[in-house]
């Protein structure tokens, strides 16, 4: 087994590092959430904690890891009455983003349950991790349904697997890590809430300190054994401020008003419920203790709220977390209390004011606006100076836009897809290990063989190959490819806000149904992408808010680039199906005869099946309608901006539905 990367070897990332610190000391803080860009010792760093925690005591022989001293009566392997106890080092589980349910909660044998009435179990990582760590590397990259489930075992602090009226429980009580980088997508605010505490990591940008960062790696890499021998001493000493600090925890004192303290900042921030205030309240104690304290400080307060708050606050989904420290300051200042301790007074190790330091010794640290284009043309030359970007208009709720048929790409909420969770539609032989029976299918299957399988008793005599999985039908996430006309035309009365607006709803409605994204636009001369697919909705947005406009329109160019990105996806990922949104107001002006090339790059969609919508954004009195025959050529549908409204007209769906077979005859 490789040895870790000692933690306090870990240059730098003080915040993360407290925050993993204060969770050691008191795992009722609730987990950690990391975000930031790949290569910031995100990783290393939530590895690295596990060799600091203290032993945990377990039954001999339990899988469920259950405490000698106070043994879960519902154990599977239990009952443990004067159970023997054990010491083990803790745990840390890491949970892939590709696991399957099996793998995360357990299996059961359902034929040797049906057949023998015996609930054989297989423990799955949550019993694993039940008093320990779950690390959970792309946290936001992780399966809807692998989601639900985390999010029932943290509320809960136990794990059900049931299976057609058979069920196991067991605790399941664990401290959630997680490690994200935000380029590729964000997570679901139920998941957010269920992280105590949240740090945004980045790289410094000294170059001294990224001197040292390679020094160590390097000499890590050379002689893992002998660099760890290295830095034992500092993790010794961090090992025991741990243990002394949970001793300590206990005589903390939480004083009214700190508890006001915390009360007014959560109001002031509008944090929905009340688990932030639980959450801060258990991170100013556990600072407290790790400065050697028994009474919690406004210090403790303030840096409990920038690690507790910044992903609870009210938001829009595109917006960055982050905290007003100067409305943090002026809210504790007025809800001060008077109860407080002399600030002076720190307490044995306490170390003074200022935020406690994750340290144990001095080796501790460091890992100008154009003139509007004429409603009927674009600017004449190609060259023409373009128009500062537009403001996004305020966004909307937005039609469904969906995929026609049956689809098997990755979870979502969007197109109807064959998935593991859903309605059960039908069943079939499973292929490798059963994992959702056909209770009625199988024992149709079973039933004529009874007598010849000499059937004596009521039991029912079932054999593998009368097991049927169920199928069953549910939304997947789609690749929605968005192909923005960014011309002059499209400049004419500040339309492009408007158009801005629209896609941005569009955008909101794609990371509520977790799709992937993906950015064309074309103006000028030629198209460019200007975001390549990606589960990012955020990154998305930004680019949007960025478009320039101006110059002529080429559609086509725009149409074959969109063509060349779906086929490279294709490639990459066959599953998942795309839709396409085309945003224009269907003029083509650019290159050599712009209508019948773009008229050609259109039908290449058409003939791929390719589903498609074109936001038709034409206006003023006189329509040509060119939008609306793009549309038929993609062998897709057109909408207006209006139309795209939630609240505007019904059947959107059936519209790009209807598209489809349009195609088809």
């Amino acid at each position: 087994m490789t040895t870790p990367f000692p933690f306090t070897a870990v240059v730098g990332q003080e915040d993360l590092r407290l925050a993993l610190l204060l969770n050691a000391v008191s795992p009722a803080v609730g987990g950690v959430l990391v975000r930031g860009e790949k290569g910031t010792a995100k990783s290393t760093a939530v590895r690295a904690l596990s060799a600091l925690l203290p032993e945990v005591p377990v039954v001999a022989g339990c899988r469920f890891s259950c405490d000698p001293a106070k043994p879960d009566p519902a154990c599977p392997d239990g009952p443990h009455e004067a159970a023997p106890g054990a010491g083990r080092p803790a745990r840390m589980v890491e949970l892939p983003v590709g696991a399957s349910e099996d793998r995360l909660v357990g299996a059961l044998d359902i034929e040797r349950a049906l057949a023998e009435g015996v609930k054989a179990f297989e423990p799955g990582l949550l019993a694993d991790a039940h008093r320990g760590i779950l690390y959970v590397d792309e946290v936001n990259l992780l399966h809807d349904h692998l989601v639900d489930l985390l999010l029932d075992a943290a509320a809960m602090g136990a794990s059900y697997v049931e299976r057609e009226g058979v069920s196991v429980r067991h605790a399941a009580r664990f401290l959630l890590v997680g490690t994200m980088n935000p380029e590729e997508g964000e997570l679901r605010p139920q998941l957010l809430d269920r992280f105590g505490l949240t740090v945004e990591v980045a790289a410094s940008r000294e170059p001294e300190q990224r001197v040292e960062v390679v020094r160590r790696r390097l000499a890590y890499d050379d002689d893992p054994a002998g660099f760890t021998a290295r830095w034992a001493n500092e993790e010794a000493a961090v090992r025991q401020r741990i243990v002394s600090a949970r001793e300590l925890l206990p005589s903390v004192r939480l004083g009214d008003g700190a508890l006001r303290q915390i009360a007014a900042t959560c109001a002031a921030f509008e944090v929905d419920g009340m688990r932030a205030d639980i959450v801060m309240a258990r991170t100013a104690t556990a600072l407290a203790a790790w400065a050697g304290r028994t009474e919690v400080l406004a210090e403790d307060v303030r840096q409990a709220a920038l690690l507790a708050l910044p992903h609870r606050r009210r938001r829009n989904p595109f917006d960055a977390p982050g905290l007003d420290e100067d409305k943090l300051d002026e809210t504790l200042e007025e809800f001060s209390g008077d109860d407080d301790p002399d600030p002076d007074d720190n307490g044995p190790g306490g170390g003074g004011g200022g935020q406690p330091s994750p340290d144990a010794g001095p080796q501790g640290g460091d890992t100008g606006a154009q003139p509007e284009a004429g409603e009927g043309g674009e600017p004449q030359a190609s060259g023409a100076a373009e128009q500062s970007p537009a403001r996004a208009s305020e966004p909307f709720r937005t039609k469904v836009l969906s995929v026609p048929g049956l689809g098997e790409g990755a979870a979502g909420r969007r197109s109807r897809a064959r998935t593991e969770h859903g309605r059960t539609t039908g069943a079939r032989r499973p292929r490798g290990t059963l994992t959702k029976l056909h209770l009625a299918a199988t024992v149709q299957a079973a039933a004529p063989h009874q007598r010849a399988r000499g059937r004596s008793g009521p039991g029912l005599v079932v054999r593998r190959d009368d097991l049927r999985q169920a199928t069953r039908e549910g939304r997947e996430g789609n690749l929605v490819l968005f192909v923005v006309d960014a011309s002059g035309s499209m400049a004419a009365r500040q339309r492009m806000s408007a158009v801005k607006g629209a896609v941005l709803s569009l955008l909101l409605d794609a990371y509520q149904r977790r799709d992937k994204v993906g950015l064309v636009t074309f103006r000028g001369a030629a198209a460019d992408v200007a975001l390549p697919p990606t589960s990012s909705v955020d990154a998305a947005a930004v680019r949007l808010e960025s478009l320039p406009t101006g110059g002529r329109t080429p559609l086509a160019a725009g149409l074959l680039r969109a063509h060349d990105v779906l086929r490279v996806e294709r490639l990459r990922d066959p599953a998942r199906r795309a839709l396409m949104v085309v945003v224009t107001d269907g003029r083509a002006t650019g290159g050599p005869e712009p209508v019948a090339l773009a008229g050609r790059a259109a039908r290449l969609f058409a003939a791929d099946g390719v589903a498609s919508v074109v936001v038709d954004c034409e206006s003023g009195p006189v329509r040509l309608g060119l939008a609306r025959q793009l549309a038929g050529e993609l062998g897709g549908t057109a909408v207006t901006l209006d139309e795209l409204r939630a609240d505007s007209i019904a059947g959107l769906v059936r519209d790009v539905q209807g598209g489809a077979k349009r195609r088809a005859a």
